[in-house]
This record gives C-alpha cells, structure tokens and sequence, in this order.
C-alpha cells in the first residue's frame, strides 16, 4: 500500500473559482437587497451546514468484523486458527465485544444474506462459512453491510 504522507499543497488560484462559478451559472439572478434590520446575520451553527451520516450499531460490527477478516485473515472449520485468522462468526464476535444486541442484529443479518445469495438450507453462519470460498463469503459481508448503511442500522 503506498500512502502519501507528505503535507505539500498546492495554492489555490481564486480567480480559477470565479470562473467556473460563471461558467456554471453565466446569467445568475440578483439577489433582492437585503433591508438594513437583516443586514447583520445570526451565527449559523456547525451542526447545521454539516450533513453527516451517522453509522449504525449494525453496520459497525459488520464493518469493524469484516476489517478485522481483512487484517487477521478468513479461516473454516475452527472459531480461531494457529495463525490468528477467524471465521465469520469469530470475527462478528471480536468486532462487537460482547454478545449484544448489535452482535445478534449484525448475524441474524450477515446469515439473512448468506441465504439470499446461496440458498435457504443455511441454518447457522459457521455452516454457511464453512461451506463457501472466501470470495464467496466477502461478497455476502460487502452484501450485508451495504444492507444494514441502507437501512441505517
């Protein structure tokens, strides 16, 4: 992976924005005057120009639990290898800490998606793991946590 730590910026060139701010709008409508008691405007709260999508408790295990396949490494048939590598449903636990309700939602809607793309016969998340290649198994995590962004959970 190569990162760029290097702080250097390049000077903007405000002139630059003016003229794509026309070349956008050529013809803008004036705004109406504003009379002398609107003139001096109230201060507008961080929080309300910002628009920021907050994760759900879901989507943070499943994303923390999937980072953590990414860094530890996938395995089958064991909750933990020799090697450190996790299964599934041992990554879900390393990622929420303890069996929460985040945990539960989190597998109930990982195995809901492993059903959807590979069949209902699916009773448990280590069967279902054990069962498919790791690609298999990604695509059902990127699945689950596109899943859990959309219903923000």
């Amino acid at each position: 992976m190569n990162t760029r730590t290097q702080n250097s910026f390049t000077p903007l060139d405000q002139g630059l924005y003016a003229a794509a701010f026309q070349l956008l709008d050529p013809d803008p409508t004036p705004e109406p005057a504003a009379s002398a008691a609107l003139a001096v405007s109230a201060p507008v709260p961080l929080t309300a120009t910002l628009s920021m999508r907050l994760t759900g408790p879901v989507e943070k295990v499943l994303t923390d639990a999937l980072a953590f396949l990414d860094t530890h490494g996938w395995t089958r048939y064991s909750l933990i290898s020799a090697e450190g590598a996790r299964c599934s449903i041992g990554a879900l636990r390393a990622a929420a800490g303890s069996r929460n309700a985040a945990y539960c939602d989190a597998g109930n809607l990982l195995l809901d998606e492993a059903r959807c793309q590979h069949g209902k016969k699916w009773e448990t998340i280590p069967s279902w793991n054990d069962c498919h290649s790791g690609a298999e198994v990604r695509s059902v995590w990127e699945a689950a946590i596109r899943r859990a962004r959309h219903l923000n959970i």
